[in-house]
């Protein structure tokens, strides 16, 4: 990745709100309202869209630190868009400051950090990890 054209990358994410995207489907309350697990894949889908073009082959990125505010929620059907921005860089760390809006209303708005790694060596550093686990 040639980290110095990444920042101001940006990346759009959508989705409409279905049953399945609720608290009530992922039980993490009775209220048939966007859950906070469907908002947060929807907040990595624009930062991985924004550097999507960026990757050299073989390399990927994982989320690390991540901080959101809910404003507001919306329910079945609502249409929302993650718009996410490349702030910073700090070696292989990408900063994103993202929001998500249904119309004009903002809904969240987040700040997260990716850290760029190559997937196989990631991979088997995860597998490697297993196995020790596993055996300890």
């Amino acid at each position: 990745m040639k980290f110095d054209d990444v920042r101001g990358a940006m990346g759009i994410a959508a989705l409409v709100v279905r049953p399945s995207d609720t608290s009530v489907a992922h039980g993490t309350n009775d209220l048939p309202v966007l859950s906070t697990t469907t908002l947060t894949n929807l907040i990595e889908g624009a930062c991985s869209a924004a550097l999507a073009e960026h990757f050299a082959p073989g390399e990927t990125s994982v989320t690390g630190e991540f901080s959101l505010v809910i404003t507001s929620t919306v329910g079945v059907g609502a249409e929302l868009r993650a718009h996410a921005t490349c702030v910073s860089i700090d070696g292989h760390l990408l900063d994103f400051h993202v929001e998500v809006h249904h119309g004009s209303k903002l809904i969240a708005s987040a700040t997260l950090s990716r850290k760029v790694v190559d997937r196989v060596s990631y991979m088997a550093r995860i597998a490697a990890e297993s196995v020790m686990s596993e055996a300890g």
